[in-house]
């Protein structure tokens, strides 16, 4: 029996991130030039506030160059802040400038119409796939 790549859940699920990603990707780069690390970085800091470097490594699943570069980059453009960490001078700790709040706001506005477009593009399957996603995520566990 031939493999089908076509029908390869590993591949299906890489194609359909990745087109996800980059429909989204083309809104938010449109609303404020940012790249992907520059918002997952920003998305992060919202909902955690402060965090260092590593931690955003960690929870975003980028390289820390990656969120590194991201970080400097938004810092320039004034929407974050580095600071050290009071606990460990090895680390550096971002938080979001007023500027950084503000564009947030604009962008989860943004991030909530498209995921109501995804959900109504699914329909019934929505949440279904959205158990089966978070499953994945978290190593297939329960």
């Amino acid at each position: 029996m031939p493999f089908h790549l076509d029908t390869f859940l590993p591949y299906l699920l890489s194609v359909a991130a990745h087109r996800t990603s980059a429909r989204f990707a083309a809104l938010y780069a449109a609303e404020a030039g940012l790249t992907n690390p520059e918002w997952r970085v920003l998305a992060h800091l919202d909902h955690s506030g402060a965090a260092s470097v590593r931690d955003i490594h960690t929870l975003v699943h980028l390289d820390k160059s990656v969120v590194s570069r991201a970080a400097s980059r938004l810092e320039q453009a004034g929407l974050v802040e580095k600071q050290g960490d009071t606990a460990d001078r090895r680390l550096i700790v971002l938080r979001l400038t007023p500027e950084g709040t503000a564009l947030m706001l604009r962008l989860s506005g943004i991030a909530e119409r498209f995921q109501a477009q995804l959900v109504a593009e699914l329909g019934a399957d929505a949440p279904t796939l959205a158990r089966a996603l978070q499953r994945l995520a978290r190593g297939g566990e329960p």
